[in-house]
């Protein structure tokens, strides 16, 4: 199907390369540390590293001499929050200092909420209804995993629905994933090599710095789980990440979700606490402000699977955004591959042919961790910040989501 839109969509890798005064540009990408379920975040609530990262955003802004009443709203992702997070993080933006005149709604996305809250607020300023906005994205599984993962109040009529794609909404992600790996042919012994390889990254990453310049540390609540006393702790650095982890040490544990299973605790993401922002604009109001630009949202792509193997969405995504802007796989430089299982990663790589020396070279989600709501955005400020780095240009943000799609963003870096 040939795509369409009211806007004059530029293809092709030359066009896109060239630099517009209606681009939509990042000026700021900051993050919390990723804590462990129950770990170093246990104590604090999501509103409160949302206030984090935004009155990190704002001081960002201010430092450079930009005028916070230059934000006009903000969208943040989130899946997990109580009443949709509406209430909470409206409450969260103006304890941050953010101003009265900016606007705030929450959207969920399943495990791409943030990327669609950078997409929201990116078409906006397509769209001009406005010319600065925060994405933004937060969840503390801590608080709120469990039920509210799977919908406990639900139709019996839709639970007993002749659609057996509708049925399969609510499977555990871990089935899902056992089916992919069954319908692939995606051994265990890939799995957990991919694993290890992700947490080789991660360390390197943490142990260089490359993991630290994305993050803001933040001093949380803390109650001593021995004495039960209530004091602050500094969480400065990713939580999940474990040294010396191989796959030989990840052969030995136990399969999770079947007893003849291939995904494991250990080739699964983690589950996680995080937050994250990202300042975007139009070039020419960020040019005007005195922001620093540090690259541009190109678009979004976003496309339905079968709700049973929903890790295949990027196989999907990807293609339908490429074909969109007419580039080929290799014109990207750089892949940011959420990692909600091994299985979906590798059945991804193998179907889309990635170059694995391009894909997630800080590691991913299960070295790093998954905190839903936060977890595109994560992956974009680790995109622009490794782009950057390596002085290379083109990336791509994708993930898989719950019910059964994928989601991919395109990034050129500045």
């Amino acid at each position: 199907m040939a795509f369409r839109s009211t806007h004059a969509v530029r293809r092709g890798l030359q066009s896109l390369l060239q630099k517009r005064a209606d681009d939509v540009v990042f000026t700021t990408a900051l993050r919390t540390p990723i804590s462990r379920m129950k770990k170093g975040f246990k104590d604090a609530f999501p509103e409160e590293l949302l206030a984090h990262v935004l009155q990190r955003t704002r001081e960002r802004l201010e430092s450079r001499g930009v005028d916070k009443d230059i934000i006009e709203d903000i969208c943040t992702g989130t899946v997990l929050m109580e009443l949709g997070g509406a209430k909470s993080g409206r409450m969260a933006t103006l304890h941050a200092g953010m101003p009265i005149t900016s606007a705030y709604k929450t959207v969920n996305r399943q495990c791409a909420s943030s990327l669609q809250s950078i997409t929201d607020i990116a078409n906006a300023i397509r769209a001009g209804e406005i010319q600065c906005g925060i994405a933004a994205g937060v969840e503390s599984m801590t608080r709120n995993y469990g039920s509210r993962a799977i919908p406990v109040d639900l139709s019996p009529i839709l639970k007993e629905s002749d659609s057996v794609d509708a049925r399969d909404c609510i499977l555990p992600m871990g089935e899902t994933s056992e089916r992919v790996a069954d319908k692939w042919n995606i051994s265990r012994e890939r799995q957990d090599q991919f694993a290890a390889d992700s947490h080789r990254k991660a360390e390197a990453a943490q142990q260089d710095g490359r993991l630290g310049s994305e993050i803001e540390p933040i001093e949380v609540r803390w109650i001593d789980p021995e004495t039960g006393k209530e004091g602050k702790k500094l969480i400065s650095k990713d939580e999940g990440i474990r040294p010396g982890t191989t796959a030989e040490s990840l052969g030995k544990l136990k399969p999770v979700f079947r007893s003849d299973g291939r995904s494991t605790a250990g080739n699964s993401s983690q589950v996680s606490d995080g937050a994250v922002a990202l300042t975007m604009a139009r070039r020419d109001v960020a040019e005007a402000a005195g922001m620093e630009i540090l690259g541009r949202w190109v678009g979004t792509a976003t496309k339905g699977v079968k709700p049973d193997v929903m890790g295949i969405g990027p196989a999907e995504a990807v293609p339908k955004l490429l074909q969109r802007f007419q580039l080929k796989t290799d014109d990207v430089d750089l892949w940011e591959l959420n990692e909600a299982f091994a299985s979906q990663s590798l059945m991804v790589m193998d179907t889309l042919k990635l170059d694995a020396a391009k894909v997630n070279p800080k590691g991913g989600a299960i070295a790093l961790g998954h905190p839903l709501g936060a977890s595109g955005g994560r992956l974009v400020t680790s995109l622009l910040a490794e782009l950057r780095r390596t002085g290379q240009q083109m990336g791509v943000a994708t993930l898989c989501c719950g019910t059964g799609y994928g989601k991919a963003s395109l990034i050129i870096a500045e």
